[in-house]
């Protein structure tokens, strides 16, 4: 297969699927090594970019993806007509961030970290497919479902993986409210 073949292959095989793809079921699918596949990923994206294309091939762990370059979004969003998308609340931020760090995790782990009924609120991520179900806890009373982040996660908040997840503070890169204040008065002069 000539390498020009090949690309074209890989490149199909993007655009038909929509969704991510494993690459090594991108490799199979365009019947090629996965590192010549993932070579010619390279080689597509840097085509794009010379042509100033409207399209990239954006990496999703070990997944790939055709999209949109974001700084394109509005236009495809008058041509959809689609509503403008409502922002995450505090309380779905709140949530999202305590399943990310902590997944798999139930709605009672949710609860019992924010201390109120988080049901809505889990509801309206999934409805928005940023979490997923991954299975039950067969060791704890009742099964309960456990939630994990989706890949549509990764994608809206610009993520590769969920290793590139800021750290959370710890105690020692907080401040207190005196030192706040000293830091105010010392800006102020």
């Amino acid at each position: 297969m000539k390498f020009s073949e090949g690309m074209a292959a890989v490149e199909a095989v993007l655009f038909a699927c929509g969704e991510p793809i494993e690459l090594d079921k991108l490799a199979a699918a365009a019947e090629l090594e996965k590192e010549t596949a993932e070579r010619m990923v390279e080689r597509l994206n840097d085509r794009y970019k010379e042509q100033g294309s409207a399209f990239t091939i954006g990496k999703l762990g070990s997944s790939y993806q055709m999209m949109t370059r974001p700084e394109l979004s509005r236009y495809i969003k008058t041509a959809l007509e689609n509503r403008r998308q409502t922002p995450l609340s505090p309380a779905a931020m709140e949530v999202l961030a305590i399943v990310a760090y902590n997944q798999p995790v139930t709605r009672g782990f949710v609860d019992r970290v924010r201390g109120v009924d988080s049901s809505g609120v889990v509801h309206s991520l999934l409805d928005r497919g940023l979490i997923e179900e991954h299975g039950r806890l067969n060791d704890v009373p009742g099964r309960p479902i456990a939630y994990r982040t989706t890949e549509t996660f990764l994608r809206c908040f610009g993520l590769t993986s969920l290793e590139n997840l800021p750290p959370i503070p710890g105690s020692t890169d907080q401040i207190d409210f005196d030192e706040y204040e000293e830091m105010q008065e010392a800006a102020d002069d």
